[in-house]
């Protein structure tokens, strides 16, 4: 035969024996004694003793394949492709990618190499990872055999390079190039010796010279290796059957052998309750600002539709939609700011902290000391379930925005609305970011049952001045929260611009927050001048719920600072406002 079980036998007892069985016994090699630290089960075959049934059912249960032949032996080049192959291709699934190792024993006993013979095999079934010749009787390459039996498994071939086409596939280069653009700090188009270093601590230390003598310029250029010489380098690896080091680097980037992206990668198990906001940490907002600037290339302050698209190149898609526009704050051209960019984020990691966990993975922040994305996010707790503190701590605070149809909630300058929007707000010295959340109700019970289900830190009522039910709704509102929540309130009355009209209600509005305590009505109004103290309002309420009515004081007080950079831009509607479409934007 071809001396399949005499292989077996050379690599257990370290010599050739003469007399061997038709079939070895099944033997597991121990992790200790393997190169790759994994225990490796060979499964011996006997075409005498077992059927094809028993052939096609071992073969499912296998991760490798060696395919022995004998060098020496034309009819058994030949039977390689003209019947295992077919055989071993028809038994297992065909999605399995099961790799096969050709393995071309007796080569002491042949004259020349059967490479040859084997090349145009190789290059025909995509299963077969590699080829060795070794010789059982010389116990020549045995242990090399096994090992890559083992490679084959823990680093196939197959998801990273076409040995057709002599190039890496295209879900390859397309990881390569995310590596790439994540470990070039400085968006300059190449990795310089010190990205070099953070990339693999030394591991590539000569490796400009390698790819300077087969690229030249178009692989290294002044600042370092380009895109095109790091892709060139990962090639070479794996054409001289080093293809275990470019799989280091894909796995420590997040991918599995499907070059798709690990979910323990992407969504680390961030642990919440029912009870808890979350929101950006220090480390987080670091991260992105560093983000921001390194894709502001023009240095204007704001991500260009190019940069922008540029800065989420490394990510499935881009996170938002258009109307991110109505959302954040956005320079003259509508492109987003570095306090849009990261209000933005503030927003969804508050909402949706796993797209934010999510998102951090694509765009690199797991490097260096950051084995995952949890160290970008803060847990705390609901402040309904902290009464006894006085103030809030947290950089993002929210505020539902409550008022009857047509009081001007929902007005948008560009004729679209959005449900949050955020912008930056300092108080006390210090930057918060505040959203503002409609809730979307034509009843003031529907509307109450929203705003308890929500987190949001203040309940900011809207009437209209100049319609005369619009105040009787947040009174109703008002009424069903107070005996329910304990979140401060803030009143607002809408186009003040206009004449205002006695309201259908036993009090006044004044006379009604009079009476229960909650500060006197906030003017607004659309119509182009400034309304600052609303926003200040309203972020002083959400920051220092326990002083609910008492901060007309506290904004004009001289020790207590609080203030909005912001502006509000001429808008239809309140909501063009609170929706800080453009009071972001001037």
């Amino acid at each position: 035969g071809t001396g399949k079980t005499s292989l077996i036998s050379s690599l257990v007892t370290e010599e050739f024996q003469e007399q061997v069985p038709d079939r070895a016994e099944e033997i597991t090699i121990p992790a200790d004694v393997t190169p790759e630290k994994v225990p490796t089960h060979i499964v011996d075959y006997s075409e005498k003793e077992q059927s094809d049934e028993e052939l096609t059912h071992a073969l499912k249960r296998a991760n490798v394949v060696c395919l022995v032949y004998a060098v020496n032996n034309e009819e058994s080049i030949e039977r390689v492709s003209s019947y295992w192959l077919p055989f071993i291709e028809t038994a297992v699934d065909p999605n399995s990618k099961l790799p096969i190792i050709l393995v071309g024993n007796k080569c002491d006993m042949a004259e020349e190499s059967s490479m040859r013979r084997i090349l145009p095999i190789m290059n025909e079934h995509k299963m077969i990872e590699t080829c060795i010749e070794c010789s059982a009787k010389e116990l020549k390459n045995i242990t090399e055999l096994f090992y890559y039996a083992q490679k084959a498994v823990l680093h196939p071939t197959a998801p990273l390079y076409s040995s057709h086409e002599k190039q890496l596939t295209e879900n390859c280069r397309r990881a390569l190039t995310r590596v790439f653009k994540v470990c070039d700090m400085d968006n300059d188009g190449a990795l310089n010796d010190a990205e070099l270093f953070d990339f693999q601590n030394q591991a590539l230390k000569d490796v400009k010279n390698v790819v300077k003598k087969s690229k030249g310029a178009v692989g290294v250029n002044d600042h370092g290796i380009t895109l095109a010489g790091f892709l060139f380098l990962h090639t070479l690896f794996i054409q001289r059957a080093r293809h275990e080091t470019t799989w280091t680097v894909l796995r420590k980037f997040g991918y599995n052998d499907e070059l798709e992206f690990r979910d323990d990668y992407i969504y680390p198990d961030l642990r919440t309750g029912p009870d808890s906001v979350t929101e950006l940490s220090q480390m987080g907002y670091q991260f992105l600002t560093r983000l921001f600037h390194k894709y502001d290339k023009d240095l204007d302050g704001a991500l260009s539709p190019d940069e922008l698209r540029e800065l989420f190149s490394t990510c499935p898609r881009v996170p938002w939609e258009k109307d991110i526009v109505n959302m954040v704050k956005v320079n003259n051209n509508g492109w987003i700011t570095l306090t849009g960019f990261l209000a933005w984020w503030t927003l969804t990691t508050y909402r949706n902290v796993h797209c934010t966990l999510e998102y951090l993975a694509y765009l690199g922040y797991i490097m260096g000391d950051n084995v995952n994305q949890l160290s970008a996010v803060s847990v705390t707790r609901n402040k309904q379930n902290e009464p006894s503190r006085k103030q809030l701590l947290r950089n993002g605070l929210v505020c539902d925005v409550v008022g009857a149809p047509g009081v001007g909630k929902d007005g948008s300058i560009a004729g679209r609305k959005s449900e949050y929007t955020i912008n930056n707000v300092e108080i006390y010295s210090q930057e918060r970011y505040l959203a503002l959340h409609e809730v979307n109700a034509s009843d003031p019970k529907t509307a109450s049952d929203l705003v308890l289900l929500s987190n949001a830190d203040a309940v900011c009522l809207l009437y209209s001045s100049s319609d005369k039910n619009s105040f009787q709704f947040i009174v109703k509102v008002h009424k069903i929260l107070q005996a329910r929540a304990s979140k401060p309130f803030v009143v607002v009355a809408t186009k003040s611009d206009l004449p205002a009209v006695a309201q259908n209600f036993d009090v006044q509005p004044s006379q009604y927050c009079y009476n229960e305590n909650l500060g006197k009505p906030q003017s607004f109004s659309a119509t182009g001048r400034s309304n600052t103290k609303v926003y200040k309002k309203l972020a002083t309420a959400a920051a220092f719920p326990h002083m609910q009515g008492s901060t007309d004081g506290l904004l004009r007080s001289s020790t207590f600072h609080v203030g909005m950079s912001v502006t509000v831009v001429v808008a239809v509607g309140l909501l063009a406002y609170f929706t800080y479409k453009r009071y972001a934007k001037s």
